[in-house]
């Protein structure tokens, strides 16, 4: 099976210069927990905000939602897959890269689509009988288990955060 087929096309995008009072209202009005952040003018995948970015944004850096920006908030870190690549493979690199959701871009890194957990899980199903079976519930639950693991990273404490 592969990505474009149980992928979201088209989502909802946010740019760096997007406040987040208003990428929160984008989650909040598609009832998701990122967004897919894209440069002006061109659907170039610059990264992903958070509804968790923007939670410890706020909390950490004791300013209005409408006062900070999506590009003081993402990371550089990101992390996409192929709308030809094998759900397979995009669970894997889910579970290495400890990420729910990954963009999907072409070659020129033009955003098609966004696959996150929840879509593998609500297609994933036996494979008894199936010629190009979904993800198993096994490997689901795998990637979950990994995604969710402590992350080896050394976490920051709050009052660096503040100077950050």
């Amino acid at each position: 099976m592969k990505v474009h087929e149980l992928m979201t096309r088209v989502p909802e995008c946010c740019t760096p210069d997007t406040d987040l009072a208003a990428a929160a209202m984008i989650m909040w009005r598609i009832d998701c927990g990122a967004v897919p952040v894209v440069s002006e003018g061109e659907p170039k995948v610059l990264g992903m905000i958070t509804d968790r970015d923007i939670c410890m944004a706020l909390a950490t850096r004791h300013r209005r939602p409408e006062e900070l920006r999506v590009g003081e908030v993402i990371t550089g870190r990101l992390v996409t897959t192929g709308p030809d690549d094998d759900i397979e493979a995009a669970l894997d690199l889910m579970r290495v890269e400890q990420v729910r959701r990954l963009p999907v871009v072409e070659a020129d890194d033009s955003l098609v689509g966004i696959l996150s957990i929840n879509d593998v899980i609500l297609n994933a199903s036996s494979a008894k009988g199936r010629r190009h079976p979904s993800p198993t519930p096994d490997e689901v639950v795998s990637t979950l288990k990994g995604i969710c693991g402590h992350h080896s990273g050394q976490l920051i404490p709050v009052e660096e955060l503040a100077a950050v």
